[in-house]
């Protein structure tokens, strides 16, 4: 009888723990419901980076004096500077500088102690190549204006959770009937097909 009694007290009590965490695993959920999606249709809609981010280093040739004060403060020594000097005036020819974007670090250190300002930090973030090669920018690459994301008309840009003012939950303020940027999947393959 008592046998009974204690298996009948435990399978209760098993039962009470089971539905405590359900009920902790869907008020997690619950929880979840009620904040806004994470999700980012990339090609579609991109995040502005926040106002110190450190993205692709831009560069300006004709301010450089190929100091290298970038090159010795550099935690890896990465960028290459190539220079000559010239005899006639005394100074140094910058003759190529590169930097390696699948190396760095982009810890900001050149740009800080540069000491003409020939160096700054983008908000290009899009770096991504097939072959590593290609990250290794010289000085016409590295000179190429700066991107930014609210700057392309193709694309939706979206802010951070995190920057947007207090109270604010939508990420950008278009009206809800707005035309996306920029075309789904299926109405590029529908045009393929009509145009077939």
């Amino acid at each position: 009888m008592f046998k009974i009694l204690k298996q009948v007290q435990d399978y209760a009590k098993g039962s009470f723990e089971a539905a405590k965490y359900i009920g902790q695993g869907l008020s997690v959920t619950f929880d979840h419901m009620r904040r806004r999606p994470v999700t980012v249709q990339y090609p579609y809609e991109k995040l502005i980076p926040s106002e110190r981010y450190r993205g692709r280093i831009h560069y300006e040739f004709d301010k450089c004096i190929s100091c290298e004060v970038c090159v010795r403060v550099c935690p890896i020594n990465l960028p290459i500077v190539d220079w000559v000097f010239n005899k006639q005036t005394k100074k140094k020819e910058l003759k190529h500088y590169s930097i390696d974007f699948g190396v760095c670090i982009f810890c900001g250190n050149c740009v800080e102690y540069c000491p003409t300002n020939c160096l700054s930090m983008t908000e290009e973030y899009e770096l991504a190549t097939y072959d590593r090669h290609e990250l290794n920018y010289d000085n016409v690459a590295l000179g190429r204006l700066p991107y930014k994301v609210t700057q392309d008309s193709m694309v939706t840009p979206l802010r951070e959770l995190g920057y947007l003012p207090k109270g604010v939950i939508e990420p950008h303020d278009l009206p809800k009937g707005a035309a996306r940027a920029g075309k789904f999947p299926e109405e590029i393959i529908k045009e393929t097909e009509a145009s077939k």
